[in-house]
């Protein structure tokens, strides 16, 4: 059976410059799923956000743009403007656990409220062609409430259903719930992709051996964490490229000035590459080191050189 990866989208993380330069230097991931669209307040799409999905930043890769909302109007306002750019498929989130966004009903807060999912599904699919698939936790508060909602998302026909494998009150801690998981294949017709914890080519293959009906996996954290991954995956290694550091530094530098030359000042740029580092540093012998070398980092002039001693150390 032939593996299809795909990338979780990170608010924050995994936009056009990102999924570029990831594409470029280490390739193995066959969708992109974009960071859910955001508004300003009356259904004004972010600037940031029109730039993430317009054609020209996507030109080499498969991107699927994403929604995160409890209203039928903004579903139906994103449809029309992500079918005017030539996007036929749109995400919809239920999956986000943070508390900002489920205490307003929306991400894994949804999931409890299958009326309202079913009525948001029922005028998208009456008023549009656009095809939609989710992504989704298990529930809020247990991993029973995604049960619940099957029988109204077997109505319609959905073209995925990626469920990653913990409820939103965990946010990242704690484990996934495979058992949880696995009742999630029998309980529903739809074509089901796991996500969740995805952080080694080993747990991938345990992922397999445990779930034989499953050919689509959603990598979120781990991709940012070793780039390396999806390829070692695609293909079957467990070996890095013997020039694994070098590859780094030129996939580091590209989005690095990229960025640079999209935010406005030295905090910025600081603050993002520090996000970036929390995953990054996992790659390293000594994460807390690395990490905290970034951290220390007062200039650009102190990071580049920070970089290139955790390189050097591998």
């Amino acid at each position: 059976m032939p593996l299809t990866l795909l990338s979780s989208p990170l608010q924050g993380f995994t936009d056009f410059r990102f999924r570029n330069a990831f594409n470029h230097y280490f390739g193995g991931i066959d969708t992109f799923y974009a960071p859910y669209i955001r508004f300003n307040n009356k259904l004004i799409i972010k600037n940031s956000y029109k730039l993430d999905l317009q054609l020209e930043n996507n030109t080499e890769l498969e991107v699927i743009p994403q929604i995160m909302t409890n209203s039928a109007d903004e579903f139906l306002f994103v449809v029309d403007y992500i079918q005017e750019l030539g996007y036929k498929e749109l995400n919809w989130n239920l999956g986000c656990p943070y508390p900002m966004v489920t205490n307003r009903g929306m991400g894994s807060g949804l999931i409890c409220d299958p009326e309202k999912i079913n009525h948001i599904l029922e005028r998208v699919h009456k008023e549009t062609d656009i095809v939609v698939s989710m992504k989704m936790r298990m529930g809020y508060e247990n991993p029973e409430e995604i049960l619940d909602t099957f029988p109204i998302l077997d109505a319609y026909p959905l073209k995925n259903i990626a469920i990653h494998a913990r409820i939103g009150k965990q946010l990242y801690k704690g484990g996934v719930n495979l058992d949880a998981f696995g009742k999630c294949i029998e309980s529903t017709k739809h074509k089901l992709y796991y996500n969740g914890d995805i952080t080694s080519v080993s747990k991938l293959k345990e992922m397999q051996t445990r779930f034989p009906s499953i050919d689509h996996f959603m990598i979120g954290r781990g991709l940012i964490a070793d780039p390396f991954l999806p390829s070692m995956i695609k293909n079957d290694t467990t070996e890095y490229p013997e020039n694994r550091w070098d590859i780094f530094r030129e996939f580091h530098d590209t989005i690095y000035q990229q960025y640079d030359a999209a935010l406005s000042g030295p905090t910025p740029i600081k603050m993002k590459m520090q996000g970036f580092w929390e995953f990054f540093a996992q790659s390293f012998s000594n994460p807390q080191k690395a990490f905290k070398k970034i951290k220390k980092a007062n200039n650009p002039r102190a990071y580049q050189q920070a970089v290139s001693e955790i390189l050097k150390n591998g």
